[in-house]
């Protein structure tokens, strides 16, 4: 069957993460997704790890095509130009007004083509006081909060993923979306952005938001980590696992039946979430205590027969050998004719009548003899 976005072609000029995850999911989602790469090594995530079609790099770029264009010069504009005529998306992440020099901006593509949808994803948005500076993922993380939430401000260390760049991806697509279906409304495309500033911070409304409205100190990692009754333990055998108790007090004594000491399901100091959040240090260290004494996969076998909330604390080679990760096939083989076969996480999202569909990404220039041809330009239009 067809994707849901069979028949819509979108042109990528992005290098590393947050943009070219859009037009990976985009290609998930059966769109014709053209990469314009910059010669003569292409977006520089193809060489992160190794050679010029590196794991990273394949992960965020599936089922692409790659066209490798010098958009500096006359010849590799006029095919731009050429793509952006016959495409309904154009994503973008370079700093503001790179694109408009090029001759590539927004404008100048829309008088060209008023049907399509342009999609911007910068650092810190289009304009005002940090417009000129470089963008990257951390500094997202750092400025919009986002990173005070998930490491100790006293002792801060930077997280081992890129969770803004991926959150700007997601936020560009849910633009380009809506940009295609207004489309469908108006007969005309628009301007659409997100950066990673914007996004990361809506990304945290709910913690935002509890922070505007009782104007206290702001939350830390710790704030939610009480608020949610989140734990983290390490059994007798050495390895972690969590609890997440939430609010339902049948959580707690189902804990407290879990680890053979149902009479803490009736301790006062425990027995409602109030008493609990006021006594957390008190109980945590009797559950360390207790958690102690056997292995993670007998308290995690106990924790499930009484429906508790708990999971091992995975490694990614333990989530990739997990029963139910195998069971749903998210981890997928995809194979290029050239550079051979590589394993990737496929698409998070299920679809009954249009399925998604995960292939290769291209190897860097494949595709430029197939779209000069497509386009009108004579094979040696480039050299």
């Amino acid at each position: 069957m067809a994707g849901a976005l069979e028949g819509v072609r979108a042109i990528e000029i992005a290098q590393y993460v947050g943009a070219p995850y859009a037009g990976g999911l985009l290609a998930d989602l059966g769109a014709e997704v053209i990469k314009i790469e910059a010669p003569p090594h292409g977006d520089p995530y193809r060489a992160w790890t190794s050679g010029n079609y590196s794991a990273t790099f394949t992960s965020l770029n599936r089922g692409k095509k790659s066209i490798v264009l010098d958009l500096r010069s006359k010849e590799g504009l006029e095919v731009a130009l050429a793509l952006a005529k016959t495409s309904d998306v154009l994503i973008e992440n370079a700093r503001p007004g790179v694109m408009d020099r090029l001759g590539l901006g927004y404008q100048a593509l829309s008088a060209l083509n008023p049907r399509l949808v342009y999609c911007s994803v910068t650092g810190f948005g289009p304009d005002g006081p940090y417009v000129k500076r470089p963008g990257y993922d951390t500094v997202g993380q750092a400025m919009s909060g986002l990173l005070s939430l998930l490491t100790d401000m006293a002792d801060p260390q930077p997280m081992g993923t890129s969770l803004s760049d991926h959150i700007a991806g997601l936020y560009a697509v849910y633009a380009i979306l809506a940009g295609l279906m207004a489309r469908e409304k108006t007969g005309r495309g628009q301007h659409v952005q997100t950066s990673l500033l914007e996004s990361s911070l809506s990304f945290l409304s709910e913690n935002v938001a509890r922070y505007l409205d009782e104007r206290g100190p702001p939350p830390t990692r710790e704030t939610r980590v009480r608020t949610a009754g989140v734990f983290a333990f390490v059994a007798g055998d050495g390895l972690p696992f969590v609890l997440h108790l939430s609010s339902p007090d049948k959580f707690w004594q189902g804990l407290a039946r879990a680890i053979g000491r149902p009479e803490l399901g009736e301790d006062p100091r425990f027995a409602r979430r109030t008493e609990r959040l006021r006594n957390r240090e008190a109980m945590e260290a009797t559950l360390k205590e207790v958690f102690a004494t056997d292995t993670r996969e007998h308290w995690l076998r106990r924790l499930q027969e009484e429906d508790v909330p708990a999971a091992a604390l995975y490694n990614l080679d333990e989530t990739v050998q997990d029963p139910q990760v195998r069971h749903l096939g998210i981890i997928q083989e995809v194979v290029h004719p050239a550079m051979g076969p590589m394993r990737i996480v496929g698409s998070g999202i299920r679809m009954s009548e249009t399925p998604t569909r995960v292939s290769a990404a291209p190897a860097l220039g494949e595709h430029t003899p197939e779209l000069l041809a497509q386009l009108g330009f004579p094979a040696d239009w480039l050299d």
